[in-house]
């Protein structure tokens, strides 16, 4: 039987890795880390019904299942090229050459960053960072700490931070530029913020977030939002304000803050300093996609997936023979639907490679990422399903111009 090769130990990865091997078919998982769980290692929250969800925990218990059922795991190594040669994939690593007839790319996402003046200075990290940091090594990013740029990731992690006994005095916007025109746009920052007001702690907060569904109501909102921010875990979420420095002589010492008007435009002479030891920068998650480029599959823009995607369908099957994505590559999303996403990629592996009677399991796998992604508790882009509608409507116009869908 066929052999199958995954990029990327996440919880795409290694849920795919579990059910192609549950399938009788050889698996091999690449990753540049050195310990499997991808950005499931970092994760740390309270659900709705009160449990609580340890990435780390939830990434030992898949970790140990693949290697109970053969899985093999080639870890703390980088791919540095892939190509198709007859009906072999070929990968590059600086551990020699893998060869595969299907090849799963699982990559995950990465952090954009942003621009914000003295953010060279030690100290200053991603909000990512400080979440391993905290999560996996525990290790403390520092005693104070403030975060710029205000998001679902931000937030998120805000709250990891001060479980770990962190301070963090404020979470507020970026000076608005070319660069920070999105996150630095109190307007836009308040309208993507609605979509995850349901976890904040505070009832009125809830309440009110509710009262604003059109524009009118969150221009109002904007123009009555308390100056010193509203308070989510006790930490301050700043939206009329944003930092124009980051100071220190050798290190982080604090950021410069100033009030911003609703078109996020600095207002002059409103400059205050806050002390830190560190700061965090939250430009948000982009699919990590490249390697997917290199094999030559096509790209699209799609801004509601947070990006640009390599071109895949519900089975996640790209337009290339043999090759399959899942997980943040395809768009920004949890590591629940990236974990259903991998088992739906492979099980179309098995089916490709020769194994038979999976026609209700794929099925069923494709109707629970749904039913996972629509009652997800955080969701990183508000309009998610549109993106999905667009990239199966690409999907289906690339199919029709090659002559049929594959």
């Amino acid at each position: 039987m066929d052999n199958v090769i995954i990029i990327g130990s996440g919880p795409a990865g290694l849920t795919a890795a579990v059910t192609c091997a549950e399938l009788g078919i050889e698996v091999m998982i690449i990753d540049e880390y050195m310990i499997a769980g991808g950005r499931l290692l970092g994760q740390l929250y309270e659900e709705p019904n009160g449990s609580w969800w340890n990435g780390i925990e939830e990434s030992k218990k898949l970790y140990n299942k693949a290697i109970n059922l053969g899985v093999e795991f080639y870890l703390n190594t980088s791919v540095n090229n892939i190509e198709k040669k007859d009906d072999l994939w070929i990968l590059y690593t600086e551990k020699g050459e893998f060869h595969t007839t299907h090849l799963l790319l699982a990559t995950g996402a990465a952090e954009s960053p942003v621009p914000v003046p003295g953010w060279t200075l030690p100290g200053v990290m991603s909000v990512g960072a400080a979440q391993v940091m905290t999560n996996v090594h525990r290790v403390k990013p520092g005693e104070r700490g403030v975060i710029i740029g205000v998001n679902v990731l931000s937030a998120a992690i805000a709250m990891e931070l001060q479980i770990a006994g962190v301070e963090v005095a404020c979470l507020t916007l970026p000076k608005i530029n070319s660069v920070t025109e999105e996150s630095g746009n109190p307007r836009k920052v308040l309208d993507s913020l609605l979509h995850v007001s349901h976890m904040a702690p505070s009832p009125l907060v809830r309440y009110g977030s509710k009262l604003m569904k059109n524009d009118v109501m969150k221009k109002l909102g904007l123009a009555f939002y308390p100056k010193d921010g509203v308070k989510m875990w006790n930490i301050p979420i700043q939206l009329k304000k944003a930092v124009t420095e980051i100071y220190g002589e050798y290190e982080v010492e604090g950021v410069e803050i100033a009030a911003i008007d609703a078109n996020g435009e600095v207002v002059s002479g409103s400059e205050e300093r806050i002390q830190a030891d560190f700061v965090c920068i939250a430009g948000g998650l982009y699919p990590l996609a490249e390697l997917a480029a290199v094999a030559g599959c096509p790209f699209y823009l799609v801004e509601e997936l947070g990006g640009y995607v390599p071109l895949h369908n519900q089975r996640m099957e790209t337009s290339l023979e043999g090759l399959y994505v899942a997980g943040n590559i395809t768009g920004i999303e949890g590591a629940k639907v990236a974990a259903a996403q991998g088992r739906t990629a492979g099980l179309s592996i098995a089916h490709h490679a020769g194994v038979r009677g999976l026609d209700t399991e794929m099925k069923d796998s494709i109707e629970m990422t749904e039913q996972i992604r629509n009652s997800a508790y955080i969701q990183f882009h508000p309009k998610i399903e549109a993106g999905r509608r667009k990239i199966l409507e690409q999907w289906e116009a690339y199919h029709c111009t090659k002559g049929g869908v594959r």
